[in-house]
């Protein structure tokens, strides 16, 4: 694996104002009712599946040469966890530098844009949040057909997680042959699309149908983004880079539910809630449209005979060139597209992607149970169904219902931020096992509290509160960052692309069902055999990662293959 290191970058602006011409005129704001647990979840695990990697995905940009370096005007210092230091480039020599310095230009905006995609997702789970509050309200919701299920209610809450289940399943069919920049651009169209039918829909099922377009672009966009900042920035931090999408979906999150603390005591909120992502998603959109073509997916269709060899490799040039500057000399630029492109011929040459059915032999069947173990307990360890009951849990530690149940949220939106961070920042330096061992054994303390609670310590609403943001902080900190990034890791060059797309398919199914299933679930156990049921599923999950999960930091992905897989 690559060297992961450590950057600090400013996260893109994304406030937009409302176009007052694409949603119904805002309506009277009326008192709020008294708020009842609703859905806050939606899965924060999923969310992580833009940690999707591609297979052999090594990056096309390397580090800018020596010139370059002392004539750019803004500068990345990069540091690496394992040095604990900077490194200067002349120290560090050209090409494998891991202290190397880029301009920000060249890295920023390609990450910036495609990332907005996990922003978008993140978004999307926390306006789901008031939403579903807004809808379903007498007063509120602005509509004659409020009333809904139970079964309605969870159809509204998973429909982007079902549209995402099929948009993963398409991504596999079609992002090598439209690219991952018009797959990315696709994606802001269905985000956009997806908005826009959801918020002004006059009925249910167009409801429906616009949450499931949305979905089909979150699924676009989680198998694109991952791929196109790998293949485009530079190698010394792309670890970095991908792992500080996690922070860009964390604040959607709590975007949204800024969004829906404003919104939720408008008439018709829920459909400005709904609609607000159709403009970040415009500007998602321009910004993939700007950018190029990712260079190496340029260098596979050559290879993969996709057109005249000479063609995509002009193409390929233009596209580094763009991406690396006018500081970039022509030597230099032909020296590595020819250099990537045998690169690629060799792995092709030496691993040819393996079938669907070769994912379950061998040490593909090992990388299989190892990520799609983590990405299935990481859903069904109840992360949406904890954050369901965020409210009601708060309110009885003095919260009243006029405090409003959509401020409690941004609460819990920034404590998970601030994790996140953390998280980030410590996964080099700590290891993958540490951090998912001690976080899967405070969830599963924090999951027996919360069972107490509603059984017997009702009188204690500390206990509660404390649970709450135990379970909160110990998730971001061991299924949140590092599910996806084990996962990334742990498949053989052979399956990777196959192998990944199984662990997405298996993460969006899971949880769909898990966000379907809690409101009856709930209902006919009760919170309390609910809470201990997750905790019971913990302990299995903690018993898992103790004999299955292995300590990946500081390995390449041959010596992952090579010492864990095939031992």
């Amino acid at each position: 694996m690559a060297m992961a290191t450590g950057v600090c970058l400013p996260p893109p602006l994304a406030t937009v104002a409302r176009a007052s011409t694409s949603l119904p005129a805002r309506s009277r704001r009326l008192p709020r009712p008294q708020r009842r647990p609703h859905p806050l979840g939606r899965a924060a695990a999923g969310m992580d599946a833009l940690n999707v990697s591609s297979r052999d995905a090594e990056p096309l940009i390397h580090p800018v040469s020596a010139a370059a370096a002392a004539t750019a005007h803004r500068r990345l210092r990069v540091r690496t966890h394992a040095q604990g230091a900077d490194e200067s480039p002349t120290d560090a020599g050209s090409g494998a530098a891991a202290g190397a310095d880029y301009s920000l230009a060249a890295v920023i905006l390609p990450f910036v844009f495609p990332a907005l995609g996990g922003l978008l997702f993140g978004y999307d789970i926390g306006a789901t949040s008031g939403a579903t509050i807004s809808v379903h309200s007498a007063e509120l919701s602005g509509t004659t057909w409020f009333n809904l299920s139970s079964v309605q209610l969870g159809l509204v809450a998973s429909g982007s997680l079902y549209g995402a289940l099929g948009g993963s399943i398409l991504a596999y069919r079609i992002a090598d042959f439209l690219g991952r920049r018009i797959e990315l651009i696709t994606a802001a169209a269905l985000y956009i699309s997806g908005a826009l039918v959801t918020g002004l829909a006059p009925n249910f099922v167009v409801l429906i149908i616009g949450r499931l377009l949305y979905g089909v672009g979150i699924g676009l966009a989680m198998h694109g983004a991952p791929l196109y900042i790998a293949e485009t920035c530079p190698s010394q931090i792309r670890g970095t880079l991908i792992s500080l999408k996690e922070l860009f979906i964390v604040g959607g999150i709590l975007f949204g539910y800024l969004v829906g603390s404003y919104e939720i005591d408008v008439v018709g909120g829920w459909r400005y809630m709904f609609g607000f992502s159709a403009p970040l998603a415009a500007i998602m959109a321009v910004g993939m449209w700007s950018l190029p073509p990712s260079p190496r997916w340029l260098l596979l269709r050559a290879v993969q005979g996709k057109g005249p060899v000479e063609d995509n490799k002009k193409k390929a040039m233009n596209a580094l060139r763009r991406l690396k500057g006018p500081s970039a000399s022509e030597k230099v630029l032909t020296d590595e597209i020819d250099n990537n492109l045998s690169s690629i011929r060799a792995a092709y040459a030496d691993q040819a992607e393996g079938s669907i059915f070769q994912v379950f032999e061998g040490a593909s069947l090992k990388a299989f149970t190892i990520g799609g173990g983590l990405v299935l307990f990481q859903q069904i360890t109840g992360q949406p169904s904890v954050l369901y009951y965020a409210t009601s849990i708060l309110q009885t530690a003095g919260f009243t219902a006029a405090s409003d149940a959509a401020k409690v949220s941004i609460l819990i939106g920034l404590f998970k931020f601030v994790m996140t961070g953390v998280a980030v920042l410590k996964v080099d330096d700590l290891g993958r096992r540490p951090l998912m061992i001690g976080g899967v054994s405070g969830i599963t303390v924090a999951l027996f509290l919360l069972a107490a609670y509603y059984k017997a310590l009702s009188g204690f609403p500390f206990v509660a509160v404390g649970a709450l943001l135990l379970y909160v902080g110990c998730y971001q900190l061991s299924f949140g960052p590092i599910s996806w990034l084990m996962v990334s890791e742990i498949f053989p060059l052979r399956t990777r692309g196959r192998g990944i797309s199984l662990a997405v398919l298996t993460n969006f199914g899971s949880n769909a069902l898990v966000t379907f299933a809690f409101s009856p679930l709930q209902g006919y156990l009760g919170p309390a055999n609910v809470f201990l049921l997750f905790a019971a599923i913990s302990l299995l999950a903690l018993l898992f990662v103790i004999l299955n999960v292995p300590e990946t930091k500081g390995l390449s992905l041959e010596e992952i293959e090579s010492k864990i897989l095939k031992k």
